[in-house]
């Protein structure tokens, strides 16, 4: 794959977090070190977003998310698509598709896990026939928690000869707007659970994106509110933590089992100590099960829908995308019992500002920093990009990975 017009396509460019991802691309890529284009469904509004951003010089290709005749078109002339149109359950498959057989290299923020099942599933053996390869959750969910695994692990593998088998993150600071994507895509999921017992099986499953022959059978917990010694706070629910817990394993899996086969990991919101920890911890855990049941409950689904909760295409202001920030702490114990603990930060917003970063930067890593005879097939953010992308991530992205006395 070498006589492309350009390494990135941008799919869904006139998305709201889309348009934070062109601009940014603009600024990192404007010296011509990576050549890249603008594309979507409406020339309209891709013309807009060009001269609005001062885009001179850079392509606009139109293609709708369900013709695959025009997709097709479109991955013809890249090394990598980065696609922000979702929820993908919706609209995602037929790109996928296409990158699958065409050996076109694609990587996007989904944070769905029966829509990834589904893409393995129905895409794995073309995938890997035509050298493409897939990463999904290269956004807030799964980068910071993929990586930050695998930076620990790491350190573990050098200090102690031996990786972690139980590893516990914590999100110490977080503060954004809601994504109203995310949002749609936790609807849309809640939707079709509600009809497929099979899918509400996967759901309780943490290996559920693991390769079916995958050795795991550590029994991983739900978090619930409660006291944590380790780190002397209340915790509660996190909402991105069902996600990132399978992209976390599946590295797992597809590193020959690195970690372990009886590995553990769990994600929780870290609140304080004292009375003022225990009632946030109590407002997230009970707000968390009060939205999945309203969501669960077709006539609250509606309203929450359509008054409460905020629409795709919605989300926090330009102040607010600067001002935002999230912290991460993870604490792992080798079998040994040696422990070692790290923490990853990030410099804006997490749903938006930051995500759209480590998007384009994930792009970026798979067009000029995987070698070209990497196996194609789906891979995982820590799996295939790894260190490449940690460097890049603190480079150009303001994420920081380091290591803290246990």
């Amino acid at each position: 794959m070498t006589d492309q017009a350009f390494d990135i396509i941008v799919y869904g460019a006139t998305s709201f977090v889309g348009q934070i991802m062109t601009r940014y691309m603009h600024e990192q890529f404007g010296d011509g070190s990576i050549r890249w284009a603008i594309a979507g469904r409406s020339q309209t509004k891709l013309n807009k977003l060009s001269e609005d951003t001062g885009l001179s010089g850079i392509e606009i290709l139109v293609a709708d998310a369900s013709d695959e005749a025009a997709l097709q078109a479109m991955c013809s002339r890249t090394k990598v698509v980065v696609s922000t149109v979702g929820p993908y359950a919706l609209y995602g498959d037929t790109l996928v598709k296409v990158c699958a057989t065409s050996g076109t290299h694609y990587c996007d923020l989904t944070g769905e896990p029966q829509w990834i099942r589904r893409m393995h599933e129905c895409h794995e053996h073309a995938a890997r026939q035509s050298g493409a390869r897939i990463v999904h959750c290269c956004g807030f969910d799964s980068i910071p928690s993929d990586l930050g695994v695998h930076f620990l692990q790491q350190h573990a593998a050098k200090q102690f000869g031996q990786t972690c088998n139980r590893i516990d993150m914590r999100v110490t600071k977080l503060k954004g707007g809601a994504s109203g994507g995310t949002i749609a895509s936790m609807i849309n999921l809640v939707k079709e659970a509600s009809g497929d017992a099979e899918l509400r099986r996967q759901l309780n499953d943490p290996y559920s994106l693991c390769p079916p022959d995958h050795e795991f059978s550590a029994r991983q917990h739900d978090v619930q509110m409660a006291y944590d010694e380790q780190y002397r706070s209340w915790i509660a629910p996190f909402v991105m933590a069902a996600i990132n817990a399978r992209v976390v394993h599946r590295s797992n899996a597809l590193s020959n089992n690195s970690y372990g086969t009886d590995f553990l990991y769990e994600e929780a919101m870290a609140f304080g100590a004292g009375g003022a920890g225990k009632r946030a911890a109590r407002v997230i855990s009970w707000g968390m099960g009060g939205l999945m049941l309203g969501l669960a409950v077709p006539p609250t689904r509606w309203l929450l829908e359509n008054h409460i909760l905020p629409k795709p295409g919605q989300g926090p202001s330009e102040q607010q995308q600067l001002n935002g920030e999230y912290e991460f702490v993870f604490l792992g114990k080798t079998p040994d019992g040696d422990k070692i603990r790290c923490r990853v930060t990030g410099d804006r917003d997490p749903g938006y500002g930051s995500t759209a970063k480590m998007l384009a930067q994930a792009a970026a890593c798979l067009a000029k920093d995987i070698p070209e005879n990497t196996v194609g097939g789906f891979w995982t953010p820590a799996t295939i990009m790894g260190d490449k992308l940690i460097n890049r991530l603190q480079a150009h992205a303001g994420l920081t990975f380091e290591i803290q006395a246990a």
